[in-house]
C-alpha cells in the first residue's frame, strides 16, 4: 500500500464521528434545557405556595422595619405565635356594629404588615393614658415599639375578646401605625393571613431573622 494511501472507510469514520458529535451536543443543550426548566418550576413552586417575597411601603413598623425592606414571608404554618410579625391582605375590615355584632367593613385593599398581639378567645385591652397594651390582663413586654401606644382611633370599646377566627394586630410604630385600632383595618380573618415574616434580605447590611 502506497504512503499516502487512504482506506476507503476513513472518510465513512470521520463522518461518523462528526456526527457522533454533534448528536451528543444536541443531548448537552437539551439536558441544560431540562434542568433549567426543572429548577425554574421547582422555584415558581416553592415562591408560590411554601415562600414569598414582600417589600416593606411606609413607616408603620419603624424601628423593626424600615421602608424598602424586602422581606421572606413563609406560608408553611397557619399557626401563628402572638408576637410574630404577619403580611396581611386587608382587603376587609371587621368591626362589631351597635349590638356586638362582626361585621365585615371594606378595608385597604392591599397587604400591609403588623404584628400579632392577640388571637381569638384572647381578651384585648389597651390603657391609651398609660400606652399600654394588655392581653388576657398582663400588660405585654414590647422592647420593639417606637414609643406607647397613646393613640385611639375610638374603633373598639376596651377590653373585647377576639372572636375565634380573627386576630388583632398592631404596627411597632404605634404613634402612626393603621392597624387594628383603625376602621380601616379593624380584626383580621385568620383567612387574609398570608404568612409569617421570616427573614429580612434587604437591605444587605441588615439581612437576617426578623424578631
Amino acid at each position: 500500500m502506497e504512503p499516502n494511501s487512504i482506506r476507503p472507510d476513513d472518510g465513512q469514520q470521520a463522518s461518523d464521528k462528526e456526527s457522533y458529535s454533534l448528536k451528543e451536543l444536541g443531548g448537552d443543550i437539551l439536558d441544560v434545557l431540562e434542568t433549567v426548566f426543572v429548577a425554574f418550576f421547582f422555584v415558581t413552586l416553592v415562591f408560590t405556595f411554601l415562600f414569598c417575597i414582600a417589600n416593606v411601603e411606609g413607616d408603620s413598623m419603624v424601628p423593626t422595619l424600615q421602608d424598602s425592606d424586602r422581606l421572606v414571608v413563609s406560608r408553611l404554618s397557619k399557626n401563628y405565635d402572638d408576637g410574630d410579625i404577619l403580611i396581611i391582605y386587608g382587603g376587609t375590615s371587621y368591626m362589631f356594629d351597635a349590638s356586638g355584632t362582626l361585621r365585615p367593613n371594606p378595608g385597604l385593599n392591599k397587604r400591609i404588615v403588623k404584628r400579632l398581639i392577640a388571637q381569638g378567645g384572647q381578651e384585648v385591652n389597651i390603657d391609651f393614658s398609660a400606652g399600654v397594651v394588655y392581653v388576657d390582663g398582663t400588660a405585654l413586654d414590647e422592647p420593639y415599639i417606637s414609643g406607647p401606644t397613646r393613640r385611639d382611633y375610638q374603633s373598639f370599646q376596651y377590653p373585647f375578646t377576639v372572636p375565634e377566627g380573627y386576630v388583632f394586630v398592631l404596627g411597632d410604630n404605634r404613634s402612626i401605625s393603621k392597624d387594628s385600632r383603625h376602621p380601616d383595618v379593624g380584626l383580621v380573618a385568620v383567612d387574609d393571613i398570608v404568612g409569617k415574616v421570616i427573614i429580612r434580605i434587604l437591605p444587605l447590611s441588615k439581612a437576617g431573622r426578623v424578631n
